[in-house]
């Protein structure tokens, strides 16, 4: 979570406790009460491992080493996007005020920095019908029907097809990076969608969920998903960029790590909890799940510990169902946790009918934007990602022969 207890801050800080009091009352750490022990107070982690990379030794920058790679420090330089107060921001505009009218397309522009001549060539003005013979430069049969194996399937396909041919990322003119990676978005949509149609993304997936009514709502939910700082998919993509790989390499390397249960695959996890609750009652669900030792799936984030900006500006816009609404109170009264931009994407997908797979696509799709934009930065970047491991396995053996 953002907020340490007074011993894991002290742990980090390695200052006694006074010091850690005299920085409260300065202002270089935020406090708050802990709500189930008011006597005592919470710190908050960016504070901490803030002050605490300003101090000398090599002791305290492994603390902070290995606290960043854990979760919450920033590890990598980035000026696409950043939650701040518990707001979300795209090179510095808020995102949910983005989503209000904004295209995905519109957010690739403004995250790949494209020029407006090359935004315009890029995404042409979209046809009034689709086309359902164009290939878009992805396989995929004669009826354009998405594969048995799944979306998931054709995503993968797709990617690795491309990332066997396409060119280095390192090297290459910023202008013709930014046209391979909407050519890299467009094969992903397609494989997803098992569509060769034209248009906005947005309008492509609603067609191919016969859910055109729904359209702003997934062109809202596109553009929530678009980025969300350096998250494990962005940073498998920075990593794999870093080597000189291809934008769609890249990509590839953020879909995997998209699919687990962690991140990307939330939404499936969640789905087992609705069944649970459906069988025993939302209370009893998140009891068990929790007696289980499992992170209670679609509830809490880190970066929000007031509620997911993302999952507000959609929830406005959808109605109350159940058993959702009663998983939200559970979840909020057994563990203190507000729901996440997963369980709006359960809510979307249940009150507008689409797919079951709908929330993975919508997460892939979206996200995809926001991978190519970290893969264009690492590659301005021209520097290998190769952290260092501390290691903790047995002593080697005829360590000075080498």
């Amino acid at each position: 979570m953002v907020w340490m207890t007074a011993a894991e801050a002290l742990a980090v800080l390695a200052v006694r406790p006074q010091t850690l009091y005299a920085n409260v009352s300065r202002g270089k750490i935020r406090a708050r009460p802990d709500h189930d022990d008011p006597r005592r107070s919470l710190y908050h982690r960016d504070d901490v491992l803030r002050m605490a990379r300003r101090a000398n030794g090599r002791r305290k920058v492994e603390a902070v080493s290995t606290q960043a790679m854990q979760y919450g420090d920033p590890v990598l330089p980035s000026a696409i996007s950043t939650a701040i107060g518990g707001r979300l921001f795209y090179r510095g505009h808020d995102a949910t005020t983005l989503a209000d009218a904004a295209s995905l397309e519109d957010i690739a522009a403004l995250l790949w920095e494209c020029t407006p001549a090359e935004a315009a060539a890029i995404w042409p003005a979209p046809a009034t019908e689709p086309a359902p013979d164009s290939h878009c430069g992805v396989e995929v049969s004669a009826d354009c029907e998405l594969p048995a194996a799944g979306a998931l399937a054709a995503g993968l396909l797709a990617l690795a097809r491309r990332s066997a041919i396409d060119q280095p990322s390192l090297g290459r003119p910023a202008a013709a990076l930014r046209a391979e990676a909407a050519s890299v978005l467009a094969s992903l949509v397609t494989a997803l969608t098992g569509r060769c149609d034209t248009g906005l993304i947005s309008t492509r997936l609603a067609r191919a969920w016969h859910a055109e009514q729904h359209e702003h709502l997934i062109r809202r939910t596109l553009v929530l998903m678009a980025d969300h700082e350096l998250n494990a998919s962005t940073f498998a993509t920075r990593v794999a960029i870093s080597t000189g790989a291809s934008l769609a390499a890249g990509v590839l390397a953020g879909f995997t790590t998209l699919t687990g249960p962690l991140h990307g695959g939330a939404p499936a996890e969640f789905a087992q909890l609705i069944s649970h609750a459906r069988k025993h009652g939302a209370a009893e669900a998140v009891r068990q799940w929790r007696a289980s030792q499992r992170p209670l799936p679609a509830f809490g984030h880190p970066l929000y510990p007031d509620g997911d900006p993302r999952a507000h500006a959609l929830l406005g816009l959808l109605p109350t169902i159940q058993p959702h609404e009663a998983l939200a109170a559970a979840a909020e009264q057994q563990a203190g946790e507000l729901p996440s931009i997963d369980y709006a994407l359960s809510v979307l997908t249940t009150a507008c009918g689409l797919p079951d797979d709908a929330p993975f696509i919508l997460f892939a799709t979206g996200r995809c934007v926001g991978w190519l934009a970290h893969a264009l930065e690492q590659v301005q970047a021209n520097r290998l990602i190769r952290p260092r491991a501390r290691y903790t396995g047995p002593a080697p053996l005829n360590a000075g022969i080498y």
